[in-house]
């Protein structure tokens, strides 16, 4: 994504609710975002209409490169069609071309057709405990 646009707000602000119970981010979010030079949003099109997002964190670390895809989301109207399955190939290029030496990612067990997807496009189940700190809203 080169400079978002009020298109792309009202992309995540129908996407980003059939992933989350997340706020969708507002212009001013999106640009600091892709202003990051870390961080990459990609967006899918069909009939030149988002209909997929996915969000390629990176960051270096004393044991290399490591890259973290987030936020993956189809919307439910396209799914089936290998929309997931591109952009995760092009994080996927994206990251190994950028030099990382892991790309992890993580879903919830109940999306069962998401976890799927991963695991054909070569992603493998980790042992590992997840922890998280979730900020205090007091």
């Amino acid at each position: 994504m080169l400079s978002p646009t009020q298109e792309h707000v009202e992309a995540f602000a129908h996407l980003l609710p059939q992933l989350s119970q997340a706020e969708p981010p507002t212009l001013a979010e999106l640009t600091e975002i892709t202003d990051n030079r870390a961080t990459y949003v990609f967006v899918a099109r069909q009939d030149g209409k988002i209909v997929g997002s996915l969000c390629l964190a990176t960051f270096a670390i004393p044991t290399g490169l490591r890259a973290w895809i987030e936020d993956v989301v189809v919307d439910e109207a396209g799914r089936g069609k290998g929309i997931g399955a591109a952009l995760i190939r092009h994080a996927v290029a994206t990251a190994t071309g950028l030099g990382a030496v892991s790309i992890d990612l993580t879903s919830r067990p109940t999306r069962v057709d998401a976890n799927r997807l991963y695991q054909r496009l070569g992603f493998q189940p980790r042992e590992t405990n997840v922890y998280r700190h979730v900020r205090s809203t007091e």
